[in-house]
């Protein structure tokens, strides 16, 4: 039975959110059988859109509660753009807090195809997005040109997108109003109260890489073995430099594997040392 998806209309009021919520169900390691999944947040906003793990939103609510904060954060997309824009911030966490912008203007090829899921006829539109080709199935009952991630564009709201390799789909599963415009600066304007730090994707990519390259780099210019002491790394106990370098290529091995992204054409090619 397919999931049915329920939407409250009418759209956007002043001030207001327009919140859909998608399953995303993905593969970092591209052999894998198994989905990774979570829920993530498309909200459509009076000047602004943004897509994000709902989890985020979750974890706000929570610390607006209580004395402290507790952050979270993962490798799922986080994304704001203007609306009617092209052009996407990208938030990423590594060693710090980062964003950098991309154009992302995607052309899309209209189908006649139709499909009925629940009470919603849906159209079909494909495009290649990303080094990879996408299916999109869009309502052109609901004026709204958006869709999740980076995918918009088209002449109504996407509720189903997946690439042909069924590596990363996204499926609409439900929609609500808020009464006002949902505020994010304490997870995606900042993190950790900390604006991101504008760069490059070619500089992110080159902090990533460096990364790779000696992701032990402290641990190995500090190390000094005490037997009262116990340090661990891959889950085993370190007790010599050579033990440092062993997990330095299993972490490279594992980073290697799980590095099957959304846009394959922008992929970081990490080496084989």
């Amino acid at each position: 039975m397919k999931r049915l998806v329920f939407l409250v209309l009418p759209f956007l009021f002043s001030a207001q959110t327009h919140r859909f919520i998608y399953e995303y169900q993905f593969k970092t390691d591209s052999t894998s059988a198994d989905y990774e999944k979570t829920n993530m947040v498309l909200d459509i906003n009076p000047v602004d859109v943004k897509f994000y793990d709902y989890d985020y939103a979750k974890n706000d609510s929570i610390n607006k509660l209580r004395d402290y904060k507790n952050y979270i954060w993962n490798d799922t997309p986080a994304i704001v753009r203007k609306k009617n824009s092209n052009e996407n911030l990208n938030f990423e966490l590594l060693n710090d807090y980062f964003a950098y912008k991309s154009i992302d203007k995607i052309d899309w090829k209209l189908s006649p195809e139709t499909k009925k899921v629940g009470q919603y006829n849906l159209q079909k539109a494909t495009s290649n997005f990303g080094g990879r080709n996408w299916t999109a199935w869009f309502n052109p009952e609901i004026p709204l040109n958006e869709g999740p991630y980076k995918f918009r564009g088209l002449p109504g709201l996407i509720f189903e997108i997946s690439d042909s390799q069924q590596q990363f789909i996204f499926k609409l599963i439900k929609s609500y109003q808020l009464a006002s415009t949902y505020k994010t600066m304490d997870f995606l304007e900042t993190q950790m109260d900390k604006k991101p730090l504008l760069v490059t994707k070619a500089t992110l990519d080159k902090i990533k890489l460096d990364f790779y390259n000696d992701p032990y780099h402290e641990i190995r210019e500090n190390f000094v073995y005490k037997p009262d002491e116990t340090i661990k790394l891959m889950n085993v106990r370190i007790t010599s430099k050579d033990q440092i370098n062993d997990a330095t290529k299993s972490y490279q091995k594992y980073i290697r594997k799980n590095n099957n992204v959304i846009e394959r054409d922008k992929a970081l090619k990490y080496p084989e040392n």
